[in-house]
């Protein structure tokens, strides 16, 4: 078996390793709006549920040079430091296309729902808008931020207190949502997704 150092390497090459293991890993497409009321609309896949007493998530942008200086940082991690909110939209095979079209680095003032030919519509309690196209929603308002450094290629954790979610009535039963009917999909490693369809039930032992 190798054994790999990762203080002897490159943060780019721990990240392809890292994505290459950690797998296969759920998608939180982001909504956000800058103060102004802008909306922005990102993808990322470091992104977990944490507990549910308050019900809890996080999703981890990275750190890339320029995101350093709190002045360039990426929108989405500006917008949430700015408004203290966010959408997370639930990614299934029928947006995956569009989804991905959001990762694209455009300008601040581009519009990715536009970009990408989803929908935005209004949340609940949050300024940021919900994907209508996506099954599940989950509206957050912003606990903590956390940064594991303040150098490129570090990470940042982002987490948020559920206050609302938002399931398509066909898919949820006595709080049991259909895997079928979601049709979640998820990243392994580069250009690779995956599906969930192919799955495996093992009941826990007691």
């Amino acid at each position: 078996m190798l054994s790999i150092d990762p203080a002897s390497h490159p943060s780019r090459q721990i990240y392809k390793l890292m994505t290459g293991i950690i797998v296969p890993r759920p998608i939180a497409l982001v909504s956000t709006v800058d103060a102004a009321g802008a909306p922005n609309l990102a993808p990322f896949s470091f992104f977990s549920g944490v507990g549910s007493v308050p019900p809890t998530l996080l999703f981890c942008p990275s750190l890339h040079a320029k995101d350093v200086d709190p002045a360039l940082r990426k929108d989405t991690l500006a917008n949430v430091e700015a408004t203290g909110e966010f959408v997370v939209n639930v990614v299934d095979e029928s947006i995956a296309s569009a989804a991905n079209i959001t990762a694209a680095e455009v300008a601040p003032e581009v519009d990715e729902f536009a970009l990408a030919g989803l929908t935005p519509i209004a949340s609940d309690l949050v300024r940021a808008p919900r994907v209508a196209e996506s099954p599940a929603q989950m509206e957050c308002k912003l606990q903590q931020v956390i940064y594991t450094t303040r150098q490129p290629g570090g990470g940042v954790i982002v987490l948020g207190e559920i206050v609302r979610f938002h399931v398509r009535e066909n898919l949820i039963n006595d709080f049991r949502v259909d895997p079928d009917g979601l049709d979640a999909v998820g990243r392994m490693a580069g250009n690779t997704w995956v599906r969930t369809r192919d799955r495996l039930d093992l009941t826990r032992p007691k």
